[in-house]
């Protein structure tokens, strides 16, 4: 199964070892990710180094090691399905478009904590309690 990961569960995974990062870690499913929500990852670089202990280095592997476990998307891929992701999501939160429209170029669900995600009917989204159903 395709499965998109937002931003925040990536950052989940990448401060502690936790659920979060078991399922990216043991599960079949191929995980997704967008290409530049790593902007979104380095704008809390130092909050999840502080959080994680991480040095540099170690904050740069621990990032390394989960993208074995994924695969990072280009806007290329999605960008013929962002006018209609920015429709899906234009009420509830326009930021988060890019992991619509990744959920529909790769025929995915989406792997989200925030509750937005539920407020639309288009794609299916799923909580991290939820994804233990799905990690296997």
């Amino acid at each position: 199964m395709n499965i998109v990961i937002d931003s925040n569960v990536f950052i989940s995974a990448l401060i502690k070892d936790s659920l979060t990062r078991s399922i990216i870690l043991k599960s079949d499913n191929i995980f997704l990710f967008p290409e530049f929500e790593f902007q979104e990852i380095y704008k809390y670089k130092e909050d999840i180094q502080k959080k994680s202990g991480y040095s540099e280095i170690e904050f740069i592997k621990m990032i390394s090691f989960l993208l074995k476990n994924m695969k990072i998307v280009t806007y290329e891929e999605i960008c013929n399905h962002y006018d209609k992701a920015g429709e899906i999501m234009d009420k509830i939160d326009h930021d988060d478009a890019v992991f619509i429209a990744t959920a529909l170029a790769f025929n995915a669900i989406i792997w989200s904590d925030d509750t937005h995600f539920k407020k639309q009917n288009r794609i299916k989204s799923l909580t991290t309690e939820e994804m233990k159903n799905y990690s296997k």
